[in-house]
């Protein structure tokens, strides 16, 4: 996909002692079904949702927490700044989730941002750095999601499939997807880089899912197509048989608007769902849950980070998934369930001061550290990115806001 974006005592506890939180969760785990449905999550940005309402509303049991990145020397943080070891949030997240008879997976990588297959310089430091995430949250789950700028460095995917690999064996039931871009060829030249690199390596996971959207995609014909084409590929890649490719293929989906400025909605949802689960595929996702519910105001504001731009009930499209689970979602919503509540919006126009800095140009491509202007505000950005409007809560976090002009 052209982005993935990230993730609040009496959890003393918790906050400073990983090996309390595994030792008190030791245990939990849950059915692969549950691992292979579970939507993304940011507890740490984009106005998080209360994931407990989330799960009373639709009978969903597993999230995918994201996204780790390395903050530097290679130590894995959540986002890249919020270090494993004295974060907060997600230990009560996770807390919380499994007091409820749920549990996570924890996602690394993302579209952006400097990852551990980057930075490590062995597939087994960049294991070791993973170990470290599983440890500390006693995780039966994990995922790879593996895109831009990363998956575009020969040597950081031999890192991350190596890594993978690694935890697979050192972690025995580990459920491990492997996540990446799709097009309408099913994946494109460095997403069967990827594939060759795992069979290199021996390495099967659970799933290789990629994400058909923010590439050309018209609705879900377009989806399943690629699906098929993603088929295929598998089949050649690794010499499986068509069921076996299916029963090692993924999809994570994006509800509403995406970046590209495609629209998927309910329907599409259920189409795509139909055929995931008529073809026996073994994962179906989405990005994300902060996104699941309809943006205050107008319907469509644009692009955001914590509502779908498209007319909706509350966690709609979370139910899709736990449906793909194999549970049947509540048939009314709990009056505990959390109104939407979206990143505010912003009107292109300056609406006053002078900016001096370049004007935000949708066609050029930013890296760390350049600055733009848009709405009266001077923004810098944190990571690589491309034709993503700079809001200080946008959809990926790419953006930092420095202010009014």
């Amino acid at each position: 996909m052209a982005a993935f974006g990230l993730l609040a005592g009496g959890l003393t506890a918790l906050a400073t002692g990983g090996d309390a939180l595994a030792s008190a969760n030791a245990t939990t785990a849950l059915g692969s079904n549950w691992y292979a449905s579970a939507p993304y999550l940011m507890p740490e940005d984009n106005s998080p949702p209360d994931v407990a309402a989330v799960m009373d509303a639709t009978g969903q049991k597993a999230f995918q927490l994201a996204f780790i990145l390395d903050s530097g020397g290679c130590k894995p943080a959540w986002g890249g700044t919020s270090s494993i070891d004295t974060d907060t949030t997600m230990p009560a997240v996770i807390q919380k989730i499994r007091d409820k008879g749920g549990d996570v997976s924890v996602s690394i990588g993302g579209y952006g941002g400097n990852k551990l297959g980057q930075s490590c310089g062995t597939p087994e430091a960049t294991a070791a750095g993973y170990q470290k995430v599983i440890t500390k949250y006693a995780l039966k789950a994990i995922d790879f999601d593996l895109e831009e700028p990363e998956y575009e460095n020969t040597a950081a995917i031999h890192n991350e499939i190596g890594a993978a690999r690694i935890l697979q064996q050192n972690n025995p039931g580990l459920y491990v997807s492997i996540t990446t871009a799709g097009t309408n060829a099913g994946t494109g030249w460095f997403g069967q880089q990827m594939l060759n690199e795992a069979k290199s390596q021996g390495f099967t996971p659970n799933n290789f899912s990629i994400m058909p959207f923010d590439g050309g995609f018209n609705g879900a014909a377009a989806q399943t197509d690629a699906l098929v084409k993603f088929n295929g590929l598998l089949r050649t890649t690794f010499g499986w048989s068509e069921a076996v490719a299916y029963a090692h293929e993924g999809v994570s989906l994006m509800n509403g608007r995406t970046d590209a400025a495609e629209y998927f909605k309910q329907a599409d949802f259920q189409t795509v769902l139909d055929f995931a689960t008529s073809h026996g595929l073994a994962r179906y996702t989405y990005w994300s849950v902060n996104r699941d519910r309809q943006c205050p105001g107008t319907v469509d504001p644009g692009l955001s980070g914590s509502c779908s731009s498209v007319a909706q009930a509350d966690w709609d499209f979370t139910k899709y998934t736990v449906k793909f689970a194999g549970a049947v979602p509540p048939t009314s919503t709990p009056s505990a369930s959390p109104t939407a509540t979206a990143s505010p919006t912003v009107s292109p126009t300056n609406p006053g001061g002078v900016c001096t800095d370049p004007a935000w140009n949708a066609a050029t491509t930013y890296t760390n550290g350049n600055k733009v202007s848009y709405a009266g505000h001077k923004y810098h950005a944190k990571w690589w990115t491309l034709n993503e409007v700079p809001t200080a809560s946008g959809q990926w976090g790419v953006w930092a806001d420095d202010g009014a002009c």
